[in-house]
């Protein structure tokens, strides 16, 4: 069943290729498709397009609808065309004609829209909820270990006294800047397009401000034309925030292969969260680091694909925006999967102490001793030649006590001050707001 199809059926070839994997991916977005659904009706009923009665029925079938979702009991039947057409089909399998009136003043491209701007929001949420607790683990591990220092690399050539503080702390601190931008993409998906139907409105005297408030929008896309070119742009932005997550987690994963790594040798984990090999058998692998690096690493290209994929489309809508769904939709829950096993590994990780104590690190003191030399009165470029000097003619000594007070430096973390941004973001997302509005619809 088409809601589109009149008299002549498409042919099976050109229904097979234009369906695709569309079935799938709606079904992904079958809740939203009925929350949508919800809103209309009593929009419908209030611009005098349905009756007390038929929105009562509506609105009990829907619910029914919306149980079997939420119960994993719904499916797109064999030859339905995509989650709208069977959420229809099921209205106009129980309640007749009724059934039949819930698609007045609306296009499937709105509703399409909708759906798709109801689930960006619920992943956006879950992706939020999912980075509080591993922000906190960041926390919690740069606290723990502030104390242990490990060398710092710049061209991956030793620098300068790092410490573990520090490097759990300046990942705790990029979460805070992903969630930003994971802000920034809220904002452009809390709109709602419902209303804009085919992309140029409606005769039909609809209340667009009403449908916001029912599903919880924080405000309209108010022109019907930018509605619809906000799809592959709504998706894009999302892409973006995500690939920031992933590029903060690809680059501590990258870290903790390095770390682990014999001749670097700082950290370790028990023998469970690591791998074996077949042939050699002191192996112990970073597997999931190497997994979420590279997982991360694809996600980080979805921005450049959803450009590409929506290249040179003029306004109005375009079958090609169907594909987006491959694309995106399963990267939430790769993308949650590797919050959630970074979790595992840096909750249970093991920081080797004193790394420092080995004479191979005695260069990373060199800034030390130079600052030593100006705090005695010494010009910093006497004092830098002075200290260069002893290194190359054998003569260096150094000291391994490290003596940082400034703000954001090894002896002062300021992972309160980090802590508070974090609540700070979060709380602009303003979810039990948005929770309460869909509530409504079913009291």
């Amino acid at each position: 069943m088409k809601l589109w199809q009149k008299n002549t059926p498409a042919l099976q070839e050109v229904d097979r290729f234009t369906v695709g994997r569309d079935r799938e991916f709606d079904t992904m977005m079958a809740r939203q498709d009925v929350l949508g659904n919800m809103a209309h009706a009593i929009m419908l009923s209030e611009i005098g397009l349905l009756t007390r009665d038929e929105l009562k029925d509506l609105l009990g079938a829907l619910k029914k609808i919306h149980a079997r979702v939420v119960a994993g009991d719904f499916r797109i039947e064999e030859g339905v065309e995509d989650v709208h057409s069977q959420v229809e089909f099921l209205l106009t399998r129980e309640l007749g004609d009724t059934g039949k009136k819930i698609h007045s003043a609306r296009s499937r491209n709105d509703q399409v829209l909708v759906d798709l701007k109801l689930f960006l929001r619920d992943e956006l949420q879950g992706l939020a909820e999912a980075i509080i607790p591993f922000f906190g683990l960041l926390q919690k591990q740069s606290e723990a270990f502030k104390g242990d220092l490990l060398p710092g690399y710049t061209h991956l050539q030793l620098a300068m006294p790092s410490s573990f503080g520090l490097w759990f702390g300046a990942y705790a601190e990029s979460l805070v800047d992903d969630m930003l931008l994971l802000h920034a993409a809220y904002e452009v998906v809390n709109k709602n397009p419902l209303g804009s139907a085919a992309g140029y409105g409606s005769s039909f005297p609809v209340n667009r401000t009403r449908t916001t408030q029912l599903l919880g929008f924080a405000d309209l896309n108010y022109n019907v034309v930018y509605a619809q070119m906000g799809r592959g742009k709504a998706e894009r932005v999302v892409a973006m925030a995500m690939a920031n997550i992933a590029d903060t987690l690809a680059k501590l994963s990258m870290d903790a292969c390095l770390f682990l790594n014999q001749n670097f040798g700082f950290i370790s984990f028990p023998a469970e969260l690591t791998t074996g090999s077949s042939i050699m058998p002191h192996k112990k692998n970073p597997d999931v680091f190497e997994l979420i690096r590279s997982h991360c690493n694809r996600i980080k290209a979805l921005p450049n694909e959803i450009m590409l994929m929506t290249t040179n489309l003029p306004s109005g809508y375009h079958r090609d925006l169907q594909l987006l769904k491959e694309h995106l939709f399963p990267a939430f829950g790769v993308l949650k999967d590797c919050i959630s096993m970074a979790s595992l590994m840096l909750d249970n990780i093991r920081v080797n102490k004193d790394i420092l104590a080995d004479e191979k690190y005695r260069y990373l003191f060199s800034v030390e001793e130079v600052n030593k030399l100006v705090l005695a009165g010494v010009p910093f470029r006497d004092a830098y030649k002075t200290v260069g000097l002893a290194i190359e003619d054998g003569s260096y000594t150094y000291d391994t006590t490290v003596h940082h007070t400034h703000e954001g430096s090894i002896g002062n973390l300021c992972n309160g001050a980090i802590a508070g941004a974090m609540d700070q973001v979060f709380s602009r997302f303003n979810f039990n707001k948005t929770n309460a509005a869909l509530e409504q619809l079913f009291r």
